[in-house]
C-alpha cells in the first residue's frame, strides 16, 4: 500500500513492506536477522532502505562500534512508522470484520406498505448477523430512489418499475395481485371482479404520491381512460383501510395488505383485468454492494422469494 504525500515533498512513495522491514531491521539491529524474519535476502533488505533514506532525503541507519543503529532522523522515522503499520493492522482487521459481517452498517429504504411484509426478513437478518447496524429509512418507492440516487441509501425495497430504470440495479422478489378494497355494504361488491370504468366518479383514497404504487395506479388509469377522484392521500396502508371501512371511499391495494385489516372492515374484489404488485429491492447501478447489503439481498431471495410462490 502507498501513502500519498504532497507533491512538493521528497518522499514520493513508501511502501508498507519498507516499512516493516525498517522496523524489523531497527528492533533487531542485524541484517541478517531482519532477513530472516521477513523472508527476504540480505541484499533486498539493503535495496530497500537505500531507497527509502533516498525518498526521505535522511540518513536512517548508522553503524557504529555498538553495531547497527538509528540516526536521528531513524528514530523519528522508527515512532512514525509504528503508528502507520499499527494503524494499517487495525484497518485490515476492520476489513475482515465487515466481510465476515461482524460489524458495519446496512443502509437500508423501506416503503411503509413493505413494512409488515418484511419485518420477518429483518428479524432474521440481524438476528444472524448482530453486529451489522440497521439505519432504516422509510419514504415511498420515489422517495427511496431519490436517496439512492444522493447516496443516502446503500439499498431499498420499492415496488416494480422504477422510475428512475437506467439508474439501478434490481431483484425481484415478490408479486402479489392488487385487489379494489370497498366496504360490505356498497353496491360495488355484489361485483365478482371490478374494471376501471367501474371506478369512474368513486371516491378514491390513495398513498401519497411519493409513493411509487400510486403514482403507477394513477398512470394506468389514465391509460384506460380513467381519472381517479382522490379524497384522501396517506402513507399508513391500516389508516387507508380504516377509512375505506368508514365509507369515505374505495382503495387499491395489494392483496396481502387487504388481508391484514380488521376482518369484516373491507371487502375485496379482484381488478379485471388481473394486475399484479412487484416488489424488489434496489441498488445504485455503478455501485457495488457491501458485504452488509450483499448478505441481505441473499437472504431476501430466499426468504421473500419462497413467500411469493402461490400455494
Amino acid at each position: 500500500m502507498n501513502s500519498i504525500y504532497h507533491r512538493h515533498s521528497k518522499v514520493e512513495s513508501m511502501n508498507l513492506k519498507t516499512l516493516e522491514c525498517f522496523l524489523t531491521l531497527a528492533q533487531t539491529a542485524s541484517f541478517t536477522r531482519t532477513a530472516e524474519r521477513m523472508h527476504l535476502t540480505q541484499p533486498t533488505i539493503s535495496k530497500m532502505m537505500q531507497k527509502l533514506e533516498t525518498e526521505v532525503g535522511q540518513p536512517l541507519l548508522v553503524r557504529g562500534r555498538q553495531g547497527l543503529g538509528l540516526t536521528e532522523a531513524g528514530q523519528r522515522m522508527q515512532q512514525r512508522a509504528e503508528r502507520m503499520v499499527i494503524q494499517w493492522q487495525h484497518l485490515q482487521r476492520e476489513m475482515q470484520a465487515l466481510d465476515r459481517l461482524e460489524q458495519g452498517t446496512l443502509r437500508l429504504g423501506l416503503c411503509p406498505m413493505v413494512s409488515p411484509l418484511a419485518a420477518p426478513l429483518l428479524r432474521r437478518y440481524l438476528g444472524e448477523h448482530p453486529g451489522v447496524e440497521l439505519a432504516l429509512t422509510e419514504d415511498g418507492g420515489y422517495g427511496c430512489e431519490k436517496a439512492l440516487l444522493n447516496d443516502r441509501l446503500e439499498i431499498s425495497f420499492t415496488a416494480l418499475p422504477t422510475t428512475h430504470q437506467g439508474e439501478f440495479e434490481q431483484q425481484a422478489l415478490v408479486r402479489y395481485p392488487l385487489t379494489v378494497c370497498l366496504p360490505p355494504d356498497h353496491p360495488l361488491a355484489a361485483k365478482s371482479a371490478l374494471g376501471w370504468a367501474d371506478l369512474t366518479g368513486e371516491p378514491v383514497i390513495l398513498y401519497n404520491e411519493d409513493f411509487a404504487l400510486a403514482q403507477w395506479l394513477t398512470r394506468l388509469s389514465q391509460r384506460q381512460g380513467v381519472e381517479l377522484e382522490v379524497v384522501l392521500r396517506s402513507g399508513q396502508w391500516d389508516f387507508i383501510g380504516a377509512m375505506v371501512g368508514s365509507g369515505l371511499g374505495l382503495a387499491i391495494l395489494p392483496q396481502p395488505i387487504c388481508d391484514r385489516l380488521p376482518t369484516g372492515q373491507v371487502v375485496q374484489r379482484p381488478l379485471a383485468p388481473a394486475l399484479d404488485w412487484a416488489i424488489g429491492l434496489i441498488w445504485r447501478r455503478d455501485t457495488p454492494l457491501s458485504p452488509a447489503a450483499q448478505a441481505f439481498l441473499t437472504l431476501a431471495q430466499s426468504m421473500m422469494g419462497a413467500a411469493a410462490r402461490p400455494a
